[in-house]
């Protein structure tokens, strides 16, 4: 690996010279190391770029690390990456991404991503994005993520978009079974003239299951964001779906969250909410002792942390 993974690996997946368990690398379109552990097995896919993940019934306490990284122009990087969750799994999963160019072409990571959830079973599946380097290059990460969940089962998807990502189109898709859960914490920074699209479609098919997405995002500059959710209830079940963004010098955000309602005993709830820093939020800080600027980085700081 070079040194610009290495640093990208640092931010997104917290790299500090080695993964404990199992572990694949992926560097410009190529393993850069894997190993599987005893109770989870990383095999290639052999058919398309990417990966099969096997997570064994009854797994507890794993961590299984699949970053990727573009380290340079002028590579346009796709991947498929299946994850299959056994019966009464409890385990994590760390997908970040991390794309860099500095040479004046464009560098772009596109994961599409695949999870099929055992009975019972319990993921927190952590992604963070990244963008860095300079000159004209644009740099893109468009995820696609698919969920189907069995009965009882419980997935949190915590995504992160840092800074520095030209434009990102973000999908994801879910079906959720007897009782499962899915939660969805989405934060997202853009700034100059970034863009940001995420589309969220959840299908709500079993007794009892239910969804909670929250995303949480910042525009600043020029920057242009939109948002849509549409949340599918068809059974007795629960559904909630909440935007906030806050605005900042040009920053424009687009929201549209959507309900379907196709029982009796759906419970669906929308929200969205978006607007400025207000000013007296800014005084206050700047009472104690900071400059504008500080303050209006402190509050960003704490909304996205939410």
């Amino acid at each position: 690996m070079d040194k610009t993974t290495e640093e990208l690996l640092g931010i997104v997946s917290d790299w500090s010279g080695k993964f404990q368990g199992a572990y694949n690398i992926r560097e410009n379109g190529a393993c850069a190391g894997r190993q599987s552990s005893e109770n989870i097995q990383i095999d290639s896919k052999p058919d398309a770029p990417g990966l099969i993940i096997r997570i064994k019934p009854g797994t507890k306490g794993e961590t299984v690390y699949i970053p990727a990284c573009v380290t340079h122009g002028d590579i346009d990087d796709l991947v498929y990456n299946d994850f299959y969750v056994g019966e009464g799994a409890d385990v994590t999963i760390v997908a970040g991404c991390g794309v860099h160019t500095d040479d004046g072409h464009d560098a772009r990571h596109n994961g599409i991503h695949r999870f099929v959830l055992g009975k019972g079973s319990r993921v927190l599946y952590k992604e963070k994005h990244i963008g860095t380097g300079s000159g004209a290059g644009l740099k893109r990460i468009d995820p696609v993520t698919d969920v189907v969940q069995d009965e009882d089962s419980y997935l949190e998807m915590d995504t992160i978009q840092l800074r520095g990502v030209d434009s990102t189109i973000r999908k994801t898709t879910a079906r959720l079974g007897k009782g499962a859960k899915l939660v969805i914490r989405e934060r997202l920074l853009t700034d100059g003239n970034e863009t940001a699209s995420t589309d969220f479609h959840v299908e709500l098919e079993g007794d009892d299951s239910g969804v909670d997405i929250v995303s949480r995002s910042v525009a600043r500059g020029n920057s242009y964001q939109e948002y849509h959710s549409k949340i599918s209830g068809n059974c007795r079940c629960t559904g909630h779906s909440e935007c906030d963004a806050i605005l900042a010098e040009n920053g424009r955000v687009n929201a549209a969250p959507e309900l379907f309602a196709g029982n009796i005993d759906a419970s669906l709830i929308h929200e969205a909410a978006i607007g400025k820093i207000a000013g007296e939020q800014i005084i206050k800080l700047q009472t104690l002792g900071l400059t504008e600027q500080q303050a209006e980085e402190k509050i960003i700081e704490g909304f996205l942390r939410g």
